[in-house]
């Protein structure tokens, strides 16, 4: 295979972004083969766009797609119900896949989708499967991430992340009936925009034992969901955390700042700086004869080479982990993490408690536990909202769509 012949799901904003980037050259040895949307007028946009593509590469249907194109992987960009049944069965067709983030809109889709791709792998050897989360390709947070697991600061004691530079007006929610709604997307700024920063937490520092959050809906728009979120964590041996993240303040911030026991990070406005002790904090207390004491520090402000190559970066490396068995920078299978944090942290903001993530036995990978209980109350969110008149003016019914194209209920009805 000498290019990657990519079939697209779905030509919204962002689906249009990358065949736009394919089309112009930007991602090596790959080409779009085939175009899916059920919306007249966008294919019509792609026919007179893509004009590479013959009449029989442009489809309404994505199941039809994945069967009859010539076409060696899928790109989705659907809304976030759809993610499962798409990828699915483009597994099942022995297909590589590509998703934008989220993975799902609850953890259960998400194993499910796990779980197809690891049988497809084994009845089609190098598939691959990766999901949009294009942060990880940022130099900063690949450093913070080497710094943290080296070792070389200590302990984990205290993580704080102000992450409130995603501000978004009332337009843009009102500019798809999907947005900013239990039934089209799902959540709000924690699976929509600041899921990225999920991602790179967990990443970074690992997955939190337990969580206790405050998610206020439709704080500073007219929306459904969550536009304003802290959320309080702990970690195995006693580290903190703090996440703030909003799409209603401006302006807004990015400041990461990470304690350990013999040094701190601060990633703020772009810029990273990094203190090391000359022996940890808590050794040197205990050791120490001054009341008033402390051990020598050292400062560096870090410059990394390199630049964040984002959407592009993703998705040569997932053409390359195709290609050439490229190591993938964001497999599809991690996304459930991040996912787990954004349902425990809406489920802990619902009930008013913590919720705790449990480590599954022989994998040690931690897990949203009470999908079950998530479910039922997302399903009561999305019949208040209705029942309520909250739904937009000619509203799609996204999950029976998403339903259907999975061939029976999502489980959430």
């Amino acid at each position: 295979m000498d290019d990657v012949r990519i079939g697209i799901v779905g030509l919204g904003n962002m689906g249009t972004l990358t065949a736009d980037f394919i089309y112009a050259g930007d991602v090596e040895h790959c080409v779009i083969g085939a175009i899916c949307d059920i919306r007249e007028e966008r294919i019509l946009y792609a026919k007179k766009h893509f004009t590479h593509l013959s009449e029989d590469c442009f489809y309404k249907d994505f199941r039809k797609m994945i069967a009859e194109a010539m076409i060696d992987a899928v790109y989705i960009a659907v809304p976030h119900y759809l993610h499962q049944p798409v990828a699915t069965e483009a597994f099942a067709h022995g297909l590589h896949v590509i998703t934008e983030k989220p993975e799902a809109v609850y953890t259960e889709a998400a194993r499910q989708m796990n779980e197809a791709y690891e049988a497809a792998v084994a009845a089609y050897p190098g598939l691959q499967y990766a999901i949009m989360y294009n942060q990880r390709t940022n130099p900063y947070y690949k450093r913070i991430r080497e710094i943290a697991s080296s070792g070389e600061l200590g302990a984990l004691r205290r993580v704080v992340w102000n992450i409130t530079n995603w501000y978004r007006t009332q337009a843009y929610f009102d500019s798809s009936e999907w947005r900013a709604t239990w039934e089209g997307e799902g959540a709000g700024v924690l699976i929509n925009q600041s899921v990225h920063n999920l991602d790179l937490w967990q990443w970074m520092l690992g997955m939190p034992e337990r969580i206790r959050a405050f998610a206020y809906e439709g704080k500073y728009h007219e929306i459904q969901v969550e536009d304003d979120v802290t959320i309080y964590a702990e970690y195995p041996g006693g580290a903190t955390g703090v996440f703030m993240t909003s799409t209603g303040e401006y302006p807004g911030e990015n400041r990461l700042l990470i304690q350990f026991d013999a040094g701190k990070i601060l990633y703020d406005g772009g810029a990273l700086h990094v203190w090391r002790l000359s022996e940890g904090a808590r050794k040197f207390s205990n050791d120490t004869k001054q009341p008033f004491g402390a051990p020598d520090v050292s400062y560096e402000a870090v410059t990394v080479p390199g630049m964040e190559t984002a959407h592009r970066g993703i998705l040569n490396n997932f053409v390359k982990a195709i290609l050439q068995k490229d190591q993938l920078i964001s497999p599809g299978t991690e996304g459930i993490y991040a996912l787990s944090l954004c349902n425990g942290a809406l489920l802990s903001s619902w009930k008013g408690d913590w919720i705790s993530f449990e480590t599954v036995a022989n994998c040690g990978d931690p897990l949203f536990s009470y999908e079950n209980e998530y479910k039922a109350l997302l399903k009561n969110k999305i019949l208040a909202a209705g029942k309520n008149g909250v739904l937009r003016k000619k509203h799609t019914k996204f999950l029976d769509l998403a339903a259907n194209a999975s061939g029976g209920s999502l489980g959430l009805h």
